[in-house]
C-alpha cells in the first residue's frame, strides 16, 4: 500500500512540474521499443508507465481533468519538462516507425489537447528554428531602418557636393 501512495505522490509531482503531458497507449510494444522511446525523449521528458487508477488519482490531485475517461488500456504518460514541440515530434516520429504507439490526448498549460492538436503541435518548428527566424526578421528590420536613416544624410552630402562642384565651375 505504501508503494502505491509513493507512486501517486511521484506522479502528482510530475503532473505539477511539467510543461505538458501526453497520454499514450503502448499496447503491443516490446520492452526494447519502450526503452528506445524513453531514450529518444529523455532530454525533454520523462516517460512513465503506471496503472490507470494511480494515473487518475495523481491527475486529480494535480488538478488535471484532461484525461478523464481516457485512462483505459495500457497507458503511459510523457511528462514534458523541456521543449514541448520537440517531444511531440519525437512521439509522432516514433509512432510512424512503431504504429502500435498511439498518442491519445494531452494537456499543455492547463488546456486539454486532442490527438489531432498534439499532431499539429508536432508539425510546428522547434523553438530554436522559430527563434532563428525571429532574429532574422529583426535583423532585416534593423538593416532597413539603418538604410532609411542613412539615405537622407547621403542625399544631403551628394547635394552639397553637387552645389560645390557647380560653384567651382
Amino acid at each position: 500500500m505504501a508503494t502505491k501512495v509513493e507512486k501517486v505522490a511521484e506522479l502528482t509531482e510530475l503532473f505539477s512540474s511539467s510543461n505538458a503531458v501526453f497520454l499514450t497507449e503502448y499496447r503491443g510494444l516490446t520492452v526494447g521499443q519502450l526503452k528506445e522511446l524513453r531514450r529518444s525523449i529523455s532530454a525533454d521528458a520523462t516517460y512513465a508507465v503506471a496503472k490507470n487508477t494511480l494515473l487518475g488519482i495523481a491527475a486529480k490531485n494535480a488538478g488535471v481533468t484532461a484525461f478523464d475517461g481516457q485512462l483505459f488500456g495500457p497507458s503511459a504518460l510523457a511528462f514534458v519538462s523541456g521543449d514541448v514541440v520537440s517531444v511531440a515530434k519525437q512521439l509522432r516520429d516514433f509512432a510512424k516507425a512503431n504504429p502500435l504507439l498511439v498518442v491519445k490526448t494531452g494537456v499543455m498549460d492547463g488546456l486539454a489537447l486532442s490527438a489531432d492538436e498534439v499532431k499539429k503541435l508536432a508539425d510546428l518548428e522547434t523553438r530554436e528554428v522559430l527563434l532563428a527566424k525571429a532574429a532574422s526578421i529583426f535583423k532585416a528590420s534593423l538593416f532597413k531602418a539603418a538604410y532609411t536613416f542613412q539615405a537622407p544624410l547621403a542625399q544631403a552630402v551628394r547635394t552639397v557636393d553637387a552645389l560645390r562642384a557647380k560653384q567651382d565651375a
